[in-house]
């Protein structure tokens, strides 16, 4: 680590990384890649503008000695960019690194769980939005029914990952799903974590209406069932995390929108083409990738880094109003990871 952990304009220091690998995806979810916008003719990023591996190692070790101890491999879906277990050994081997996730529609975990999890990698978030099948296949615009996801999960269970499942709710759309997922999910012992709808990219059709806040999820679950409140591990935890009395099982909600966490963000972006972003609303990134081709050497990237960082002072989802949701511009979720 570097003797210089730089702090933010509101004093967070930068702890967790969050590397989109790609922006391509194999669902067309409503929320993040609508297939209004993200048709068959939509033109993602070609390979030469994709970080390579190297540089994908290259800048963790950077930002490692800033102060990162977290890195979460996000998309798009990253389990379509090949060769993702070379990635994460690669990864493994920075000094510094605590901890790498993944987050997953989880329809290729079959095919790559084992490799993934001989490379090293250990956690996994698996987005799941419901169990009933039609509404299912509706949400995820590709037909895909739950039960092969749920397939895909146990068998990454069975190869030894840790597996936690988001679910983002919308209120009249999923949120009859709140208590079957509950149900499914105590039943295996794996945490469910319920996601407010959130505004990210235009296009998503977002307005407070459609949100199902937590304290209301909190209020269905707790008709059912005893919940006690768990502390955070670590100052930047995002989920507020309950414990079923009669189960070691948690759920957990991230509230962006109802009870905002900007205050304790620690989270550093950077996009599939190497655009560092402070913010999961921010509408500019700074260019990384641009600076490491232009043969920038380490210190001159370090700084560059450190700069940005210092400047930040985002504060989007405590700001949040119709009106910012509406107008604001911002990049799209599918290409910053969610």
């Amino acid at each position: 680590m570097s003797l210089h952990t730089p702090k933010d304009q509101l004093l967070r220091p930068i702890r967790d990384l969050r590397i989109s690998v790609t922006d391509r995806c194999n669902f067309r979810c409503s929320y993040c890649m609508p297939k209004e916008i993200f048709g068959d003719d939509y033109v993602f990023l070609p390979k030469s503008e994709l970080l390579t591996f190297e540089e994908i190692r290259r800048l963790t070790r950077l930002f490692v000695s800033l102060g990162v101890e977290k890195i979460r491999l996000t998309g798009g879906e990253p389990l379509m960019r090949r060769g993702l277990p070379e990635l994460v050994s690669a990864i493994g081997t920075v000094y510094g690194v605590q901890d790498i996730g993944l987050t997953t529609n989880g329809v290729l975990l079959g095919q790559q769980a084992r490799p993934l999890f001989d490379a090293g990698l250990r956690r996994l978030n698996v987005s799941l939005d419901a169990l009933d099948t039609e509404l299912f296949r509706q949400l995820n615009g590709r037909g895909i029914a739950p039960e092969f996801i749920l397939q895909q999960i146990d068998h990454a269970v069975a190869v030894g990952f840790e597996v936690k499942v988001n679910m983002v709710v919308q209120k009249g759309l999923n949120d009859s799903e709140i208590l079957p997922m509950a149900a499914y999910f105590k039943a295996r012992g794996i945490t469910l974590r319920f996601i407010e709808f959130m505004d990210v990219g235009h296009g998503n059709g977002w307005s407070f209406e459609k949100v199902t806040p937590k304290a209301e999820i909190l209020e269905r679950l707790q008709s059912v069932y005893e919940l006690l409140p768990v502390d955070r591990n670590y100052f930047g935890e995002v989920a507020k995390r309950y414990r079923y009395k009669d189960s070691s099982a948690e759920v957990g909600f991230i509230t962006s929108v109802s009870e905002s966490f900007c205050s304790s963000c620690t989270r550093a972006r950077l996009s599939s083409d190497g655009k560092f972003y402070t913010c999961l609303f921010a509408a500019q990134g700074f260019d990384l990738r641009g600076l490491i081709r232009s043969g920038a050497d380490d210190n001159a990237v370090l700084a560059a880094i450190t700069e940005v960082w210092e400047k930040r002072a985002d504060r989007y989802s405590d700001e949040r109003t119709e009106e910012t949701a509406r107008s604001k511009e911002r990049i799209s979720m599918s290409y910053i990871g969610g």
